[in-house]
């Protein structure tokens, strides 16, 4: 960075008092910290990096107090980068501040197929880390498997099954899945059906793989009795929440069985417990309009059981959906896999977990596996007026959440009102959405900030620069 946004940043850094998920502060007055290699590794496992500012002490209300030595602190932290595996090349800014000198070392994202960086110290289980809101938190075991399953292409869909044997499969299944397949892949009609099955990861070694026995499983959850689903519809818009009976929930089932019977089950249980408006045209026909779009949920479900981590690591963990009163909540075991990020969802084609599984329901159910889900649900949402879905992907779960469109009331409860009150004083992304208890920062902006700052009521510190980390709204 320039010298004067190092500047700006330990101003914006002081008067907030706080650290942040992309900034750590360091002391450095005395000499230099003993220990940078768990920041360095969590910078350097997170999108986008981070940035370490040296001369900032926490304990003394975050006052600037300087660095000992700049130049000696730059080549001792070069020192513990080298200690790094992938090493880890800082990028330094000096800037003086309030007369004193401040130095930050910007730490760049490492590529996928590194990841995860870790002391080498420590080793890869121990001195790996990730950023968790403003500290440095160990990788879990798992953490450090879904890096090294998608640089090793491990397929967890298709190990096999020791406890099941083959006659634990739906034959009649099995048979209308094979005359599909052969229909649609000429290349297989000359193989026997042993050999065919082997090929789609169905069996291997005269055993069941995962993936087939919760496609053809008589009953999959006998062998994992977890990967499942589970649906409640709960009371008011939190967890916890009682009803006038003192009912936790209204409605909580278990979902099982393959994958087809869990796909129609839990959108069985939406349809079930969602409200559905009759309209009536001016032509005066008569026609239904659900709480949400079943296209768009029937997307979501799909995904989920598509896309989940069948790995032992995950293998006790359910899919979960939560009907709240303004909301739909899904989420699934597993974060977002290999190279896709959130902000690419639906523009770029990403990488599958579970090719077999995905193959092999194309041909069942006549699915897409062509990326084409998210803008199903986008569209669909936008098409029934609804707020755009919300993704978050947070430490090894992906959760996506439809929220119900707000009536008119709703819109004038008082909550713009609310925001430019509490932007009377420059705030972040971060800190709106914790004020008005929203999990996405992205999300309320794009719902909430940006229509305001379209009507001029709200603006932006930094206005050519409308996606900088350092961007504050104010009214």
């Amino acid at each position: 960075m320039l010298e004067e946004e190092l500047v700006q940043l330990v101003h914006k850094v002081t008067l907030e008092k706080c650290e942040q998920q992309h900034i750590e502060l360091k002391k450095a007055s005395g000499g230099i910290p003993t220990r940078l290699y768990d920041t360095l590794s969590s910078f350097s496992n997170q999108i986008g990096g981070g940035i370490i500012i040296f001369g900032i002490d926490e304990d003394s209300d975050y006052k600037v107090v300087g660095v000992y030595d700049a130049q000696d602190l730059q080549k001792k932290i070069v020192e513990q980068s080298l200690q790094m595996e992938p090493v880890v090349r800082p990028l330094f800014t000096v800037a003086t501040v309030e007369g004193k000198l401040v130095v930050s070392a910007e730490i760049s994202e490492c590529d996928i197929y590194d990841k995860p960086c870790f002391y080498k110290g420590a080793g890869r289980l121990r001195g790996s880390y990730i950023r968790v809101g403003d500290s440095d938190q160990p990788m879990t075991e798992y953490e450090i498997y879904s890096y090294e399953a998608f640089k090793r292409k491990i397929h967890d869909e298709i190990r096999t099954v020791e406890r099941a044997t083959l006659s634990n499969l739906k034959r009649d299944n099995i048979t209308e899945y094979l005359l599909n397949l052969r229909r649609q892949k000429n290349n297989l009609s000359n193989l026997d059906d042993q050999r065919v099955l082997e090929t789609q990861g169905i069996i291997q070694n005269e055993l069941p793989t995962l993936a087939g026995l919760i496609l053809f499983g008589e009953y999959p959850q006998e062998f994992f009795p977890q990967l499942s689903v589970t649906a409640m519809v709960v009371q008011g818009t939190e967890m916890g929440e009682l009803g006038d009976s003192g009912e936790r929930f209204i409605d909580n089932k278990r979902i099982e069985g393959t994958v087809s019977q869990m796909l129609e089950s839990t959108l069985a249980f939406v349809r079930r417990n969602m409200k559905v408006m009759t309209i009536v045209t001016d032509e005066g026909t008569r026609a239904d309009k659900p709480e949400y779009p079943m296209k768009a949920v029937r997307e979501i479900v799909l995904n989920a059981l598509i896309h989940r981590d069948y790995s032992v690591h995950t293998e006790r963990s359910p899919i979960r959906l939560i009907m709240y009163e303004d909301r739909l909540e899904l989420e699934n075991p597993g974060g977002l896999y290999g190279r896709i990020t959130i902000d690419d969802l639906g523009k770029a084609a990403a990488d599958t977990r579970n090719p077999y599984l995905a193959g092999a329901l194309e041909i069942m159910i006549d699915t897409e596996n062509r990326f084409s889900g998210i803008p199903t649900v986008i569209a669909e949402l936008k098409k029934f007026n609804m707020p755009a879905p919300v993704f978050i992907d947070r430490r090894g779960v992906f959760k996506v959440v439809f929220y119900k469109k707000k009536s008119s009331q709703d819109e004038s409860s008082g909550l713009h009102q609310d925001i430019l009150e509490y932007c009377r004083t420059p705030r972040t992304r971060e800190e709106l959405a914790k004020r008005f208890g929203f999990e996405a920062p992205s999300y309320f902006i794009k719902t909430y900030i940006s229509p305001l700052i379209d009507d001029g009521q709200i603006k932006m510190t930094l206005p050519d620069k409308p996606k900088s980390k350092f961007q504050k709204y104010y009214s």
